[in-house]
C-alpha cells in the first residue's frame, strides 16, 4: 500500500501527473487494506438505546481486511479521502435496520454477489482517487485515471432500469447496501460509478459531494424531481447542511429564490456566504412544529407561513426541499403553495411522516419521493462541480483511524456541510491538478472550512 501511495505522491510535484499516475498499472495489489467496518457481531450493541443516544464510535472499527477479486465490469480504486454521510451514520448505530441484511440479500443472487455476504462490512457511499485495476469489460477506465464514485449500484439487468436506473429492482447504494465502501484504502466499485474527478479541487474536496450533491441534483433540479424552473421559490431545510448546501447553490444557479432554514447564527451566515438573501433561523425565532411527542402545532405552521410570506414579498413556495422527515413534514405540507410540490428523501429526524391532508388534496400539492440519483444525474451534478458553478461544502476532515468521531460528529448534528475523511492522503490539500480555475473560486471551495 505504501508503493501505491508513494506514486500517487510522485504527481504532486510531476510535471506530467497522468504518466508518473498511470504507472501504478505495475504495482502488485495488496492482499489485504484497512477499511473502516461494522461487525455483524455487534449488531444489536445498542438494542434498547434511544437512537440520539447511540455513539457510531462503538461500531465503526478501522482494521485490515482481505482485498476481493474483480469481476467483469468493477474496477479497484485507491482511495484518497472519502466522506461522512447519514447512511454511514444509520449503519453505525445499526438503525433502522442492520446493513448485515442487506448483504445477505446481495449475496443471494449470484456467485459474484456471494463476496459481499461476509461478517463484516466495508462502509461508505463517498470516494476520490486512483484506479487501481479494472475487471474485464472494462473499456472507459485505465489504471492511473483520477476518479470519483458516485453509489449508485445497480445490476442493469431488469428492464425496469432502463428508463432510470433508480427504478431496477436491483438497485442499491454502494457502502452501505453492498459491502467494500469508500471509507477504506482500497474499494471496489462497478465501472459505471465512477466519473473524472474535478482537477481544481483536493482528494478530500473532491470526494465529498458525490452523494450529496447527486441526491439534492435528482431531488430539486431533474425531472424525476421538482424540476425547479428559474423564479421558483424554493424552501430548503437544513440549508447550509450536508444535502441542502448543495441545493442552495443549485437554486441559486437556476435562477430559483431559496428561503434557507437554518438553526443558528452561524448556519444562517453560510447561507449568505453562498449568496442567499433569505434566511430563517428557526431556533432564534423559536419554531417549534410539536406541541409534545404525538401533537403537532398548526398554529406553528401559520407562523411559519407567514415568516415565508414575509420573506418572499407575499409568495409560497412553489418547492419544499424535504430532508428532516417527522420534525417538520406537516410544515412542509402546510406551507407549499397551491399546486406545490414537497420532495422529499433521508428522514433524518424520523421516517414516520404526519401532515393534515386537506392542504394536500384540496390544494392539488404533490409529494415526490426522492431517492439518490441515476447515472445521467450523478454525470451532469458532477459535471457543475468540474466547471465551478457548484462547490465543496467540506468543513473539517479527520484521518482514517477518527471515522467515528466524524460520524459521531454528524449523528450529533455538530457539523456544517460535509466532514471529510483522509483514507491514503496523509494531510489535506492534495490532488490538485488546476491550480487556475482553483485560483477563481478558491473563496467559495473554502467558505465551509474552519465551521
Amino acid at each position: 500500500m505504501q508503493d501505491i501511495l508513494e506514486a500517487i505522491m510522485a504527481a504532486e510535484e510531476s510535471s506530467d501527473p497522468d504518466r508518473e499516475l498511470a504507472g501504478v498499472a505495475a504495482l502488485p495489489v495488496p492482499d489485504s487494506y484497512r477499511g473502516v467496518v461494522v461487525r455483524a457481531e455487534e449488531a444489536r450493541m445498542f438494542d434498547g438505546m434511544a437512537a440520539r443516544d447511540k455513539d457510531p464510535r462503538k461500531a465503526l472499527h478501522v482494521q485490515e481486511v482481505p482485498t476481493p477479486e474483480l469481476g467483469p465490469g468493477e474496477a479497484l480504486v485507491a482511495v484518497m479521502a472519502s466522506a461522512i454521510n447519514y447512511n454511514t451514520v444509520w449503519t453505525s448505530i445499526f438503525e433502522p435496520v442492520s446493513t448485515f441484511k442487506f448483504l445477505q440479500r446481495y449475496g443471494r443472487i449470484s456467485e459474484l454477489t456471494r463476496r459481499h455476504d461476509l461478517p463484516y462490512h466495508v462502509v461508505g457511499s463517498d470516494a476520490a482517487g486512483v484506479v487501481l485495476r479494472t475487471g474485464p469489460g472494462v473499456t472507459r477506465w485505465a489504471p492511473g485515471d483520477e476518479v470519483v464514485a458516485h453509489c449508485l449500484s445497480v445490476e442493469l439487468e431488469d428492464a425496469a432500469g432502463h428508463d432510470d436506473t433508480m427504478l431496477d429492482p436491483q438497485q442499491r447504494i454502494w457502502g452501505f447496501e453492498t459491502n467494500f465502501g469508500g471509507l477504506a484504502e482500497l474499494a471496489v466499485v462497478k465501472a459505471n460509478q465512477l466519473m473524472p474527478k474535478p482537477r481544481h479541487l483536493t482528494w478530500e474536496e473532491a470526494a465529498s459531494p458525490g452523494l450529496v450533491n447527486s441526491t439534492a441534483y435528482r431531488q430539486l433540479v431533474s425531472h424525476h424531481g421538482a424540476n425547479m424552473k428559474q423564479g421558483d421559490v424554493v424552501l430548503i431545510w437544513g440549508a447550509s447542511g450536508g444535502l441542502g448546501g448543495y441545493a442552495t447553490q443549485m437554486a441559486l444557479n437556476g435562477g430559483a429564490i431559496p428561503v434557507c432554514v437554518v438553526s443558528s447564527p452561524e448556519k444562517a451566515e453560510l447561507c449568505r456566504r453562498m449568496g442567499a438573501e433569505l434566511v430563517i433561523d428557526r431556533a432564534a425565532e423559536g419554531f417549534r412544529f410539536w406541541k409534545d411527542e404525538e401533537t403537532q402545532d398548526p398554529d406553528e405552521w401559520r407562523r411559519f407561513g407567514e415568516r415565508i410570506r414575509e420573506l418572499t414579498g407575499g409568495e409560497d413556495p412553489d418547492i419544499v426541499f424535504e430532508h428532516p422527515g417527522r420534525e417538520t413534514f406537516g410544515a412542509s405540507v402546510y406551507v407549499a403553495r397551491r399546486g406545490g410540490t414537497i420532495v422529499t428523501c433521508a428522514s433524518t429526524s424520523g421516517y414516520q411522516h404526519q401532515f393534515d391532508n386537506r392542504y394536500l388534496w384540496m390544494h392539488l400539492k404533490r409529494i415526490i419521493g426522492s431517492h439518490f440519483a441515476n447515472y445521467h444525474e450523478a454525470w451532469q451534478a458532477n459535471r457543475l462541480v468540474a466547471l465551478g458553478k457548484v462547490h465543496p461544502t467540506v468543513s473539517r476532515t479527520y484521518p482514517l483511524e477518527q471515522t467515528g468521531q466524524a460520524a459521531y460528529e454528524v449523528h450529533r448534528n455538530a457539523h456544517q456541510g460535509k466532514v471529510g475523511v483522509r483514507c491514503l492522503a496523509p494531510t489535506d490539500g492534495l490532488g490538485v491538478r488546476d491550480g487556475e480555475l482553483r485560483a477563481r473560486h478558491e473563496d467559495a471551495i473554502n467558505r465551509f472550512r474552519g465551521h
